[in-house]
């Protein structure tokens, strides 16, 4: 049974050294109830981001179930970038994960998805920080999860808030770049969705400080965090002049716990999907009373509430019986 008092969410990833941090974010915070892990490719193949996933629920004892995904997009090949800012495995380059021993379900990841929705109807939050694959294929299986999720909250695009409009490419963002297919079929079907894009991801940065500062004052949790980070980190000082790194994922694991820390805009989207707009993000805002306010994005954030929410949450519970807000399915 689900606990009624607590949001219940599948968080679909592709570990990822800010996935790892959103994973164990939701896991540790009070509000929450993690029901599973779906793994896609994206920061690398499934099989490695399934490993990741893997190696976090191990290490700090998730009583949580990890459902290996999509490895390709809906169309196409997958797509794989020379300057790889998780490293090679995805953690950093510390091939932590080795040392799984534990092999994920065999079910499907957007099986699982269409399972848990019909057992929990209206309850599920479907956190997706990584390509939209799964969820879109999800919904080719069983169409009429879209009427029983509670909400589907995306990190995901750029709409040109502040001159952002792309990462992986100057008008694309890596998510949906990697399957924009899928992103256009998630962000066009009937359920609630929420998109936290790079217009306020990248206003939430973890500094080097405080990264460092996790080191050693949020246990095993923090010490681990700072380990795979340290080649991020690098990558954004060595790029982008930050003193620090954005928390893209955990920026919108934060919108399932607070979204009042969020501006949102009910909009139509359009994400591209030919050769010279591939994977590029446009929002039409549309009004709220016209019976398409289901789709929006977020223009703004508080990042300081958001980042020192993220902190807290760490620090309390890496330090005592680690991360036990996970609902074991």
């Amino acid at each position: 049974m689900a606990d009624a008092t607590k949001k219940l969410v599948i968080i679909d990833t592709d570990p990822g050294v800010d996935d790892a941090m959103a994973i164990l974010y939701l896991a540790a915070h009070a509000d929450v109830s993690v029901h599973s892990l779906t793994t896609v490719f994206g920061n690398g193949d499934v099989a490695t981001t399934t490993l990741n996933a893997q190696y976090i629920v191990e290490r700090f004892g998730l009583n949580l179930s990890v459902y290996a995904g999509a490895n390709i997009p809906l169309v196409g090949e997958r797509f794989i970038p020379e300057l790889k800012v998780h490293g090679d495995d995805g953690l950093g380059d510390t091939n932590l994960a080795e040392t799984v021993t534990d092999l994920p379900n065999v079910q499907p990841a957007w099986i699982h998805i269409c399972n848990t929705v019909r057992a929990f109807p209206g309850q599920v939050t479907l956190l997706a920080i990584g390509p939209l694959t799964n969820l879109a294929l999800a919904l080719r299986h069983d169409p009429e999860i879209a009427d029983l999720v509670k909400q589907v909250v995306v990190m995901g695009g750029a709409f040109g808030t502040n001159g952002r409009h792309g990462n992986i490419k100057p008008n694309a963002e890596a998510n949906f770049f990697y399957d924009p297919i899928a992103a256009q079929e998630v962000l066009s079907a009937t359920w609630q969705v929420t998109v936290i894009g790079l217009d306020v991801t990248t206003d939430c940065i973890l500094t080097a400080a405080e990264a460092s500062d996790l080191a050693t004052t949020a246990g095993d949790a923090g010490s681990f965090l700072w380990q795979i980070s340290r080649n991020y980190e690098a990558i954004y000082k060595q790029f982008d002049d930050v003193d620090g790194f954005c928390i893209h994922d955990v920026a919108a694991a934060a919108y399932v716990t607070m979204p009042h820390c969020f501006q949102q805009t009910s909009a139509r989207f359009s994400i591209g999907n030919t050769p010279e707009r591939w994977g590029a993000s446009l929002a039409t805002p549309v009004s709220l009373d016209d019976g398409t306010g289901n789709q929006r994005f977020c223009g703004s954030v508080d990042p300081r509430l958001l980042v020192d929410d993220f902190l807290g949450v760490i620090r309390r519970y890496s330090n005592q019986e680690l991360l036990l807000n996970t609902a074991g399915h």
